[in-house]
């Protein structure tokens, strides 16, 4: 017998924990994960997207209720040690018109050894694609209608990553954007393009009304959704 949908709680729904909050309560738990988090945080990638004001900084991920990330493929399966060992950071900007983020990942997201799966560079330019558009949307949230990928070189584990995505067309529910992963490298450095892709996505019909319930806080120019079917 399948195991009951964990219950989120009434302050998970009525007040989910802002940008602000997550990025200060995020804490590495063992060494490995201290080093990846300190090489993130003092990139100078990192430092320039900080600069921009129209740009809001966020770790998507960590809204996820505790309760359900085990089952969250993304927020839960993918994380842990010699996975995306440090939940990925975000930078979205203001009106879902561009997108960038930073993730580590290990050697245990490998397809062949030490080249990461594709299906995992497929996720994350799925999810990053979507999150991009999201602020260019009517409520703020997109699901996968089409998405088309180029891979033009293997990822290693044990390396990081740059996901670049921008919106290129809205129509109403509608919105179309196109991104790529890269080499995460240092000034003066050539990133290595490892896959490019564009995508198109639609916010559900139902998304303004029930059955969805929208676990975020619109204070930032783009609000991350998790969604709780009720009454079905």
């Amino acid at each position: 017998m399948a195991a009951a949908p964990a219950i989120i709680s009434t302050a998970d729904l009525i007040k989910p924990p802002s940008d602000k909050e997550i990025l200060m309560g995020y804490a590495p738990k063992d060494e490995v994960a201290r080093r990846i988090e300190a090489f993130i945080q003092t990139h100078p990638l990192t430092r320039t997207l900080r600069s921009k004001p129209e740009i809001t900084e966020s770790r998507p991920h960590l809204k996820v209720p505790k309760v359900q990330r085990r089952n969250h493929f993304t927020g839960g399966v993918l994380m842990g040690p010699e996975k995306v060992v440090v939940p990925t950071i975000q930078w979205s900007e203001r009106g879902g018109k561009s997108l960038v983020s930073i993730t580590y990942l290990g050697t245990d997201l490998c397809g062949q050894p030490g080249i990461i799966h594709s299906g995992v560079l497929a996720t994350i330019l799925d999810e990053g694609l979507a999150r991009c558009c999201f602020g260019a949307l009517p409520n703020r949230v997109g699901m996968t209608a089409n998405l088309e990928i180029d891979y033009r070189s293997p990822a290693t584990g044990g390396s990081f990553i740059v996901l670049r995505a921008h919106t290129t067309k809205v129509e109403g529910r509608k919105a179309w954007v196109e991104g790529s992963l890269e080499t995460l490298v240092g000034q003066g450095e050539e990133p290595v393009t490892l896959a490019e892709a564009s995508g198109l996505f639609i916010e559900p019909r139902q998304a303004a009304v029930c059955p969805f319930v929208m676990l975020s806080r619109p204070s930032s120019g783009l609000a991350d959704r998790a969604f709780v079917l009720i009454g079905v």
